[in-house]
């Protein structure tokens, strides 16, 4: 697991030292083992590693002798790289280690362009080819785009950069950081940035299952990849347990993220089974919960899943008062906005997980949007024929419903979106264009989640704020054989997650089974309170000196939207507060990754 950035450009000089630095600075909390960049005219790869496989092998970029002029970075993981090392060292491919990306450069050297269709594993690859008359580069990332990877393109030069994480990527000369004109109606539409898109002008992200290829002085050529193939055996936990017990594997410790939930609670009891049966040390688990009395705490349903799988526990119980400062490193980390109140949840929690020693965890992420457990997709699927489902349920996944929105804009920037078209009016059309062709209701809305929410509102997430403090986040509801077997259920036994309450009838506790379910996130409705920290940085972020200087939004509206929550506390209100603070918050910070800006988890 690392972070990684390169470069390359046709007939340009070397790549400035200090520049390449400077990127791999921003993202060395990623991986704080190794830094290693070369580079070349026209060129430059580099890796700053967390060693997880392999901890004292696998130094990149990665080079075989045999093999002068392919070099290659990974981040992730790669779980098939032992049967891959056999296969080619069959073929007269050496290895000087046991690493799982030391196997890349043999590998591209086999296969061309197409050696990303025999990985199996989380990740995001480049691989310089400098052989004479084959030069180019090739990027990819997994399936599901567990590993996100960040581009961008020059036309004047014809130069492409690319990192891990979009602050490394601004820190290369000639990368733009204007934000779109569209990134706040997107905020509030769909909470975050979804396809190939980011919030910024010129920076994309290469689409789960895809791979780019780069030849000298040309655009990146994006082309989507056929799935991994996988043939998942038994019933829903025979496939789960497998692949649990497959990434619990690891020669550092491992532990799990233990929400309290279905999802997170059959992760755990399986690693815990998994633990027991090869007489390793008790599982860890972590939960977070935040210091007080707070509504919707999970932290009983969290203690009766340890208990049951006889784990040794750790409630992180996180200070209000430290809320501010989260927010800020949570929304730097991420590089652009995420209106989920989970994201600081999600930074702190892996902050604990760090600093008790652990460098591995297992998540639940995944198992809603395989496996239909979102209120929104019950309701879709429930709403008659002839009403607007897609309506509905595109508007279930705003920050702000779009009456809010439109209501919150001014009158610039009402007409800009209704003439540009919003995120919102994108993602309906797709829902509608696929039913009316025949598609059922759950299949359509599974495919846009599992393709596009789940990879840039989640993993992206998940990846990013784990890295954060240098934790490998596995997720074996993500693996291709679960994925497979979610998708050839029939439609009742991935509605509601009925699938996976059979898995977890004997596994987990009844209470558990029972609760409806509830999103990890922060309180933000309690916490958005006269007297609270947040309130104080909520404010301060929604002044209407500064609203009215971005000429957005009408900054009495915005008044008048946190006064009516102050007076009648709502979700919804604190939400659509929360979305506007994330984004005014962001918009500060974008414009400071220009500078030589070095900062700490």
């Amino acid at each position: 697991m690392c972070r990684i950035l390169g470069s390359f450009a046709a007939g340009a000089d070397r790549p400035d030292p200090a520049e390449l630095a400077a990127a791999s600075a921003r993202q060395r909390h990623g991986g704080p083992d190794e830094h290693h960049i070369l580079s070349g005219p026209g060129w430059s790869l580099g890796c700053d590693r967390l060693a997880v496989t392999d901890p004292c092998g696998g130094q990149q970029p990665y080079r075989l002798p045999h093999l002068p002029g392919i070099l290659a970075v990974l981040n992730g993981e790669i779980y098939n790289h032992a049967e891959l090392r056999r296969t080619l060292a069959a073929r007269g491919h050496r290895f000087p280690d046991l690493c799982d990306g030391t196997v890349l450069p043999a590998l591209y050297a086999e296969h061309g362009p197409a050696f990303a269709e025999h990985l199996d594993g989380m990740f995001a690859v480049a691989v310089l080819d400098l052989r004479p008359g084959s030069a180019g580069l090739v990027l990819a990332v997994d399936d599901m785009g567990m590993k996100p990877l960040h581009l961008h393109h020059d036309p004047r030069d014809g130069s492409t950069r690319f990192a891990s994480e979009i602050p490394a990527l601004l820190a290369f000369e000639g990368v733009r950081i204007s934000p779109r004109e569209d990134a706040l109606d997107t905020v509030l539409a769909t909470r975050t940035s979804f396809s190939a898109h980011t919030a910024l002008d010129g920076v994309s992200v290469l689409p789960p299952g895809a791979t780019a290829l780069v030849r000298p002085g040309t655009a990146p050529v994006v082309r989507r990849r056929g799935a991994h193939r996988a043939t998942p055996v038994g019933d829903t936990q025979d496939v789960l347990r497998h692949e649990v017990r497959r990434l619990a594997r690891a020669e550092l410790p491992v532990c799990a993220i233990t929400s309290g939930g279905l999802d997170s609670g059959l992760v755990t009891a399986l690693a815990a089974e998994h633990a027991r049966e090869t007489d390793a040390p008790p599982l860890h688990t972590f939960h977070l919960t935040y210091r007080g009395r707070w509504p919707g705490s999970e932290a009983a349903h969290s203690r009766s899943v340890a208990r049951r799988a006889r784990t040794v526990h750790h409630e992180v119980a996180v200070d209000p008062d430290e809320l501010g400062s989260l927010l800020t490193r949570t929304v730097r980390h991420l590089g652009q906005p995420n209106a989920d109140p989970v994201t600081v949840s999600t930074y702190a929690l892996f902050r604990a997980v760090r600093q008790n020693g652990f460098t591995v965890a297992l998540t639940g992420d995944g198992a809603d949007e395989l496996f239909g457990g979102y209120d929104r997709m019950s309701a879709a699927l429930a709403a008659p024929a002839g009403a607007d489902w897609a309506g509905a349920y595109t508007d279930a996944l705003s920050a702000a419903p779009r009456l809010l929105r439109e209501h919150l804009y001014t009158s610039h920037y009402r007409a800009y979106i209704a003439d540009q078209g919003s995120a919102a009016d994108r993602i309906e059309q797709e829902l509608r264009s696929a039913e009316a062709v025949g598609e059922d209701r759950l299949t359509a809305m599974t495919a846009f989640e599992t393709r596009w929410r789940l990879p840039a509102y989640h993993l992206r997430r998940v990846d990013h704020l784990s890295m954060a403090w240098a934790v490998e986040a596995r997720m074996p509801f993500c693996q291709p054989a679960v994925v497979a077997h979610a998708r050839a259920l029939p439609t009742a036994a991935r509605t509601g997650k009925a699938a996976l309450h059979e898995a977890g009838a004997e596994l987990l506790p009844a209470g558990v089974l029972r609760r409806p379910k509830q999103p990890f996130t922060l309180p933000v409705a309690a916490m958005l309170a006269p007297g609270t920290p947040l309130l104080d940085t909520v404010r301060e972020l929604l002044s209407p000196a500064r609203l009215v200087l971005g000429g957005r939004l009408r900054a009495d509206r915005v008044s008048r939207l946190l006064a009516r929550h102050l007076e009648r506390p709502s979700h919804h209100d604190a939400q659509a507060l929360w979305a506007l603070a994330v984004h005014e918050l962001w918009t500060d910070i974008i414009q400071t990754l220009r500078l030589p800006l070095d900062y700490a988890a």
